[in-house]
């Protein structure tokens, strides 16, 4: 728990105890009647025995419990209301892993209306299952501690278990107005943190390099952790969609792809830029999908459709507490106010063919992505990542900028510039 970030009232930062309560009743009331939702946290994953791996929380189970630690079962029903299995642990635990929330905790910290040790889960839920007409549990995120009770077993051979992501999913489309504020600073983070990171790439060139830089920015900012492993992308590693080794330098004239994102208390931004770092686009690089594919010759007039070959994504995804949030849902479903989406167009041309690709080979090796956030208002929408640059002559200007962070004057910046384009 993290009381020193906390006001009044709060369970998660910028979260009230009402809004996690309201969330629990929604849910209800979607769900069928006499239903059993169970949701588990995420796994502690390990490394080695005993040493973990940075934890992050499940979306749903954060999202009805507001509860960040590992190892714990939330059961809700109309009988039962909210009801906490919290993990057990001894004094050796905490002498390694410090103290965490239980029993008490959960009621009267997270609000539940009962509460027991993990340890009294297999005598609790069984009865709790044969009571309900249909149990539903996130299917990605389950966990051993109930799928290998026998009575969750009966009612999946009944065909009583069903998935419960596609109502989470629904109730975590449409942000409430805490939840925007927490995802404009979270994308307002990365933001001011690549516009730092784009500077520092005119004079290094590692990719290793800008992801550190990245990671520093973002974390001193205030976020805990970065969204995903941010992708960093030099020449042709831009056109690997999901780059991630990130350790490669960046040639002189090539083009650096940057997809980055950070959590901000639970809710995340997702953000890219493509620039060349010493300052100067080529005439390659800046003509535009299918109409300027068209005239350079990697598509074929009338062939719109192989333009598929050189950007097999979509167009964006739903953003929030997952970095592709409420996936279940519909690809046709129509936005409203409080959606959260992300606008990614983008191409992508190995160095070599690899789908059916056909571009000259001055154009190989070619990666370039824009992606932007956009919250959804009663009166349109609102770029929640404007302030980074991404037209040209923006991007250039940048580019040479002086760099007051470091303190270093023009006429040093100009040479380091120069000696990196040369």
């Amino acid at each position: 728990m993290m009381s020193q970030l906390l006001a009044d009232g709060e369970i998660t930062p910028g979260i009230a105890s009402e809004e996690y309560i309201s969330r629990r009743k929604r849910l209800l009331e979607v769900l069928p009647e006499k239903s059993l939702a169970v949701i588990a946290s995420a796994d502690q994953q390990m490394m080695t025995d005993v040493v973990p791996y940075p934890f992050r929380q499940s979306g749903d189970y954060l999202y009805i419990t507001g509860c960040t630690q590992p190892g714990g079962v939330a059961v809700l029903s109309e009988e039962s209301g909210l009801c906490m299995f919290m993990p057990d642990t001894n004094k050796e635990d905490i002498v390694w892993q410090g103290q965490t929330a239980g029993v008490e905790a959960a009621m009267d910290f997270f609000k539940a209306d009962k509460a027991f040790p993990l340890s009294q889960l297999q005598k609790i839920l069984p009865e709790m299952i044969e009571r309900s007409k249909m149990v539903y549990h996130n299917v990605k995120t389950s966990s051993s501690s109930y799928k290998n009770l026998d009575a969750f077993h009966r009612a999946s051979l009944n065909k009583k278990v069903k998935d419960l992501a596609y109502y989470t999913d629904e109730l975590r489309w449409v942000k409430s107005k805490s939840e925007v504020k927490l995802i404009r600073e979270s994308a307002s983070i990365v933001s001011q943190s690549l516009i730092q990171t784009m500077m520092l790439s005119r004079t290094h060139r590692e990719e290793s390099q800008l992801a550190a830089k990245i990671e520093y920015e973002c974390k001193m900012r205030g976020a805990q952790r970065m969204a995903f492993h941010p992708v960093v992308g030099g020449g042709a590693n831009g056109s690997v969609i999901h780059y991630s080794r990130n350790d490669n330098k960046i040639k002189t004239g090539d083009l650096l792809l940057m997809d980055v994102g950070c959590e901000y208390h639970g809710y995340l931004s997702d953000l890219t830029r493509t620039w060349p770092p010493c300052g100067r686009f080529s005439p390659a690089q800046v003509k535009m999908l299918i109409k300027g594919f068209q005239e350079l010759g990697i598509l074929e007039k009338g062939k719109s459709f192989q333009y598929n070959y050189l950007n097999p994504t979509a167009i964006g995804h739903s953003l929030g507490m997952d970095i592709h949030d409420s996936v279940t849902l519909n690809k046709d479903k129509p936005l409203e106010p409080g959606v959260v989406i992300t606008i990614e167009p983008g191409i992508y041309i190995p160095p070599v063919p690899i789908l059916k690709e056909n571009a000259p080979e001055r154009y190989r090796g070619i990666g370039i992505r824009i992606e932007d956030e956009v919250l959804v208002t009663e009166t349109g929408h609102e770029v929640l990542t404007a302030s980074v640059p991404k037209e040209i002559p923006h991007l250039t200007t940048l580019m040479s900028m002086g760099d007051r962070s470091a303190a270093m004057d023009a006429h040093e910046l100009l040479q380091q510039q120069r000696a990196a384009c040369s």
